[in-house]
Formats: C-alpha cells, sequence, structure tokens
C-alpha cells in the first residue's frame, strides 16, 4: 500500500472510470478478450479498495454500455456470466466494508436472475455509509437523460409542472445518482481519450484524465497518481484565475 497522503479538502468527491482496454491487453498476451475481461477484476477490487480508504464519496465504474450488445455474442454471455459471478461473490466484501452498491443503468435486458441478483446486491448494502460504490451497467449517458426528460415530461402532462419552471435542477432530480455530487474527475485507461456516452450530464465539469494503461494494469498507484494529477488542476467553472483567487481571498 502507498504511504501517499492527501488533503481530504483537496479529494474528488465523485470518481468515474471507463474501464477499457481489457480485449487489447489480452491479445498482447496471446490470450482470448474473455480473459482479460476475468483478469480486470483484481482492477476493480484494487481501484474500490483506494477510494474507500481515501473516503472517495462516490466512484462510479463503466462496466458495460449500451452499445456494447453489439459485441460478438459469445463475449457477451461471458460478461453477463461475469457480471453474476462477481455480484455474488464480492458483494459481502462491500458491505463488510460498509460500502454501499448501486447498479445503474437499463437493467430491463438482463436475465430474470440476473436481475434478482442485482437486486439482492443493492438490498444488502443499501444502508452502509461508507463509498458508494456505482456500477454502470446497459448505461449510456443520452438514455439517461432521455428517461429524466420522459420523467418531467410526465410531470408536465399531469399539470404537476409548468414548462416555464423546468431548470438544470429539475433535470437532475431525475437522472441515475441524483442524490450523489456531479463528477469531479473522470478516469479512462488504453489511451483512448473520448468519454463514449458515458454520464453526459454529470460530467459536465469534471476533469478528464487519460492514462496509456490498459485496465488489467491499472492499480493502486495509478489511482494515486491520477488523483494527483486531479489535485494539480485549478478547476475554475467560468471563471478566470483571477476571479478565484479574488473569491478564496474573500
Amino acid at each position: 500500500m502507498s504511504d501517499i497522503q492527501f488533503s481530504s479538502d483537496l479529494l474528488p468527491q465523485h470518481i468515474a472510470v471507463i474501464m477499457d482496454g481489457n480485449g487489447r491487453w489480452a491479445k498482447q498476451r496471446g490470450k482470448p478478450r474473455i480473459y482479460g475481461h476475468r483478469m480486470a477484476v483484481k482492477s476493480v477490487r484494487e481501484t474500490i479498495s483506494t477510494a474507500s480508504r481515501l473516503g472517495i464519496k462516490a466512484i462510479t465504474l463503466f462496466a458495460f454500455s449500451s452499445e456494447n450488445w453489439k459485441r460478438p455474442e459469445e463475449e457477451v454471455n461471458v460478461l453477463m456470466d461475469l457480471f453474476m459471478t462477481v455480484l455474488t461473490r464480492e458483494v459481502k466484501k462491500l458491505h463488510k466494508n460498509n460500502l454501499r452498491l448501486q447498479i445503474i443503468g437499463d437493467k430491463t435486458r438482463f436475465s430474470p436472475a440476473l436481475q434478482k441478483k442485482i437486486a439482492a446486491a443493492e438490498a444488502l448494502t443499501e444502508a452502509n455509509t461508507g463509498t458508494v460504490i456505482n456500477v454502470a451497467a446497459n448505461y449510456g449517458g443520452k438514455w439517461d437523460i432521455t428517461e429524466a426528460v420522459k420523467q418531467v415530461a410526465q410531470q408536465v402532462s399531469e399539470g404537476q409542472l409548468q414548462p416555464q419552471d423546468i431548470t438544470e435542477a429539475t433535470i437532475s432530480q431525475h437522472l441515475s445518482m441524483a442524490d450523489l455530487p456531479d463528477v469531479d474527475l473522470m478516469i479512462r485507461t488504453s489511451g483512448e481519450c473520448r468519454i463514449s456516452n458515458f454520464m453526459l450530464w454529470q460530467m459536465a465539469y469534471a476533469e478528464l484524465y487519460f492514462t496509456d494503461l490498459f485496465w488489467p494494469e491499472f492499480d493502486e498507484q495509478a489511482m494515486l497518481d491520477a488523483i494527483a494529477w486531479f489535485i494539480n488542476r485549478e478547476r475554475r467553472f467560468g471563471c478566470t484565475s483571477e476571479q478565484l483567487q479574488s473569491l478564496m481571498i474573500q
């Protein structure tokens, strides 16, 4: 374990991670893509452990996008089986460590058995007060916003809300993870430099960190490096540096 220490008030409250490069990592080693997915579980454990130890409020892991159904059927089936296995094996550890698990995304496409397993895992950990672990599965940022807009439209049609009263906060209240702060730091592995329809609304002001490491190579030190990079960023939220300094002095 690293002995690096960070001031808690400088840490990101919410970290989002696009876990990319499992297949390419495996291919470089002469293994099937499936091998990369299986080996990626270790990186998930280390990332969650590090976030929890630092007191990060929430971490969201992009496990399976709504576009990933287009992948070869065998790979999709293995990913679903792996999802089931990890839920079965890991949820008790999360609960023991006071971590809360949430699965975000359209869960209706999953098998009844997997939906049942997800519900049980969420129920077991829902009262825990430690780091919130969000796993984005069959998730897309456009889907998330669309679902929120549908709910707002329903309120308008029922006369509960007037169109002129709709604000950004109105939309935010109906998004996934509405009870959590927006993302401060987004990490993507494997050298790709895009956000791939991930949490489009919640990452409006996130700092974007891209690393060439493949996800199975991402360990505690890599996580700490990303957080150190974040701490050294100047987050202006539309203001100038001079304005920020003036506000800090006041």
